[in-house]
């Protein structure tokens, strides 16, 4: 057995990602709640209270004005019928998933599962199901790694704007109905907030006292129900100072309760296999505060190989379902997760689904064509790790905070990662029936180059450089891959 986690930052930074993490490299998230309801995106139970927002014109038109049709009705109209976890888990682990990440709540405070501490859940409203306990047998029965996304700690200061009002119209001056005591425990009793510039999402995190307690009696709730072998927190270590913070010494005492939550997570995941398998993902950049866990990087990444594994959490189009929103192509999502992989990192990926639980058919393709490229090339992503280089080439891809744009390869650009003394090599931008020149194996003898999904090809290595001739037709779409010994 070893030893327990003490939730201290000297203990915790002894941690490090279990051998499966590293190995699984690819997950899929369902980032799935009420807020799917309106089929308008993220971030819709904030800016329906936001008089001039899209989201505020729609729900006005659509409900009605949000003092009497407000987030709790919506929350009512989640039904989540014709939700079949079996057979989407069965899909993403096709799809080459080997963790299923699930929202154990979003910073509109609506838990998906049957919670003690909050009655607007899932099921005592909307669905009449416990959305993670079914999500977690599906996982066990697929043998993915099961994970919760708690986005609970913003929650408070987020959620201002329901106390407010219109300014103008025929509603102006009525209170929303984040103002009526009735619902005070879910909408939260945090006029101290206020209601002006309700675009400013400061601060990110509390500190209400009372609020911090009840956060930390909800994650160890979350903890103790399901023993998740993933924790995602959306934002620091809470509770930081601020967003993203980049600046001072960690504060002990600003930071008990989340240590003390990830401590449980860890030494929880100790009593029950002997040695902690648990991953804690949160958005710390600076290294004596993201060190008690992995650091994730939200719709982005790192421009080069990390030495600690790392995570990035990116979506087909928004984050929760959005008629309105195009979806990323499938060449895009395999070539993000080769560059990261190369790197280092893991690559989470949220697959939309409808309010009734399904997923549409453009997603059902993406999972397709990362079946069929998983079909081939899977041998080059599990259980590898980074080489002495990531790649070659000149191509980078553009690294811009919630940036993610379609990255124009070309043939000259490869990335690497190594396993069982072979090297693979993706071929990010090569075309069937090209020569390729790789400069990366000018010190290192070649016995065999073999296309993956292919066989053996001809090769050979002079000047510095390994020369390889491709066949006519290549086996995947995109990021066809050599395994190179």
């Amino acid at each position: 057995m070893s030893q327990h986690f003490e939730p201290t930052f000297e203990s915790l930074r002894t941690y490090s990602a279990p051998e499966w993490f590293r190995d699984a490299k690819f997950g899929i998230w369902s980032h799935w709640g009420p807020q799917s309801v309106p089929m308008f995106g993220d971030w819709y139970a904030r800016n329906m209270y936001v008089e001039g927002t899209p989201q505020y014109e729609y729900h006005v038109r659509h409900y009605g004005h949000p003092s009497k049709f407000g987030y709790k009705d919506i929350c009512a109209l989640w039904k989540a019928e014709n939700f079949d976890p079996d057979g989407l888990a069965e899909r993403y682990r096709r799809a080459g998933a080997r963790y299923l990440m699930t929202q154990a709540t979003h910073h509109d405070h609506f838990f998906n599962y049957d919670s003690a501490l909050n009655r607007m859940n899932s099921v005592n409203v909307g669905p009449g199901k416990d959305i993670l306990a079914l999500w977690k047998k599906a996982a066990d029965r697929q043998g993915m790694r099961f994970g919760l996304s708690e986005h609970l700690g913003a929650s408070f200061s987020w959620w201002r704007v329901n106390k407010g009002c219109d300014k103008t119209g025929p509603y102006a001056g009525v209170p929303y109905d984040g103002s009526d005591p009735a619902w005070q425990d879910f909408y939260h009793a945090n006029q101290e907030h206020g209601t002006e510039n309700p675009g400013d999402i400061s601060p990110w995190y509390t500190s209400n006292p009372a609020f911090r307690d009840y956060w930390f009696r909800c994650v160890c709730e979350m903890i103790d129900k399901f023993r998740p072998d993933l924790l995602y927190t959306d934002g620091v270590l809470p509770f930081g100072d601020h967003w993203m913070a980049e600046q001072g010494e960690p504060s002990p005492e600003t930071y008990r309760l989340g240590l003390e939550a990830v401590a449980r997570l860890y030494n929880t995941s100790i009593d029950g296999h002997g040695e902690n398998q648990a991953v804690y993902l949160q958005k710390d950049r600076r290294k004596e505060i993201f060190s008690v866990g992995v650091l994730d990087i939200e719709k982005s990444q790192l421009p080069g190989i990390m030495p600690d594994p790392w995570h990035t959490d990116t979506c087909i189009g928004n984050w929760f379902y959005d008629v309105h929103h195009p979806y990323k192509k499938p060449e895009q999502i395999i070539e993000m997760l080769v560059d990261i992989i190369s790197k280092n990192g893991c690559m989470l990926l949220n697959i939309l689904q409808r309010p009734d639980g399904t997923i549409d058919e453009d997603a059902s393709f993406i999972l397709d064509r990362l079946a069929d490229w998983f079909a081939v090339n899977s041998e080059a992503v599990y259980g590898t790790r980074p080489w002495r280089i990531f790649g070659e080439g000149d191509t980078r891809v553009k690294i811009d905070g919630f940036t993610e744009e379609k990255t124009e390869w070309n043939r000259s650009d490869i990335r690497f990662v190594q396993k069982d003394g072979a090297v693979y090599a993706f071929l990010m931008g090569a075309a069937g029936g090209e020569p390729l020149a790789l400069r990366s194996f000018a010190e290192q003898h070649v016995s065999e180059v073999r296309l993956l999904g292919a066989g053996p090809l001809p090769f050979r290595q002079e000047f510095g450089l390994l020369l390889v001739q491709l066949p006519e037709k290549l086996p995947s779409a995109c990021a066809n891959t050599l395994k190179i010994l």
